[in-house]
């Protein structure tokens, strides 16, 4: 309690420099949320696409229904299957005229094949497992061909993979910029305060109880600048949206409250490295 009210005191006793302090850390998160923003929505994109994948294999002609039937059901107990979807020639047909009206004239029953249409549950949409289940599927001896756009899941799954690793790198520099800014703001205020860290020495203080204060003054700074930071970024999110005019997720309240307490963890650790090095030196 008496360390919550050390930091207290500092906040009232400074006010102006724990404004900026509080000011710089909320736009260092600020930069910090608006990658996460797009990195949020660049995986739902990627997430959105993914779930059309789809493993389209053509039965041969005069097959009998029962036996299509059969190996649906079959194929639809894999564990890698959400579902298993048997179209018929005048489905495959009726489908071709509404997804290219314009050559609609050209179609007819007999030119389209019955086909099985397989789903992948989430998760299991990778190249490697895409493969697994169409060899599988080629064993069925009615089974005349099968389609997955091999070339298409791969660059997919390559962009997925490549949106993911510069992610966590971006995010850990942003994450690293926030830290030394907030340890900066955190070291104003050890400097400002020095004078009294010195007394404090003098009359037996350990550096447990100096150092006390400052890191929970760094926290509610870091939380604080935090809020600022989440509600900076939901502004610019709108202001996008209605300049752009795409609709955009924003963070839920999981993520929100994560990015809340990653300003307080911020705060603290940059505070924890702030006082650390001045204290090595009273």
């Amino acid at each position: 309690m008496l360390s919550l009210h050390t930091a207290m005191t500092a906040f009232k006793r400074s006010p102006l420099l724990s404004v900026l302090s509080i000011t710089t850390i909320a736009f260092s998160l600020f930069a910090f949320g608006l990658f996460g923003l797009v990195a949020l929505n660049i995986r739902n994109a990627l997430q959105r696409v993914e779930e059309r994948v789809e493993i389209r294999a053509f039965v041969a002609e005069n097959t009998p229904i029962e036996k299509i039937t059969a190996a649906s059901d079959d194929i639809a107990k894999y564990p890698e299957v959400l579902n298993v979807e048997i179209v018929t020639q005048e489905q495959a047909l009726a489908r071709a005229r509404k997804e290219l009206g314009e050559f609609s004239d050209v179609f007819d029953a007999q030119f389209l094949p019955s086909s099985l249409d397989v789903k992948l549950k989430s998760g299991f949409r990778d190249p490697k497992t895409v493969h697994k289940i169409v060899d599988q599927v080629r064993e069925y001896d009615f089974v005349d061909d099968v389609r997955f756009g091999e070339e298409w899941i791969t660059q997919l799954y390559r962009l997925r993979n490549i949106a993911g690793v510069a992610g966590v790198a971006l995010g850990l520099a942003f994450a690293a910029v926030a830290v030394i800014i907030i340890g900066a703001t955190i070291r104003m205020a050890v400097l400002a305060r020095s004078r009294e860290i010195s007394i404090m020495r003098l009359v037996g203080a350990t550096d447990g109880f100096i150092r006390r204060p400052f890191l929970i003054e760094g926290s509610l700074k870091g939380v604080l600048g935090g809020v600022l930071a989440l509600v900076l970024t939901y502004m610019a999110m709108r202001v996008l949206e209605q300049y752009l005019h795409f609709q955009t997720a924003f963070f839920d309240r999981r993520l929100a409250t994560l990015g809340v307490l990653s300003g307080a963890l911020m705060g603290l650790i940059g505070s924890a490295v702030s006082v650390g090095r001045h204290l090595r030196r009273v």
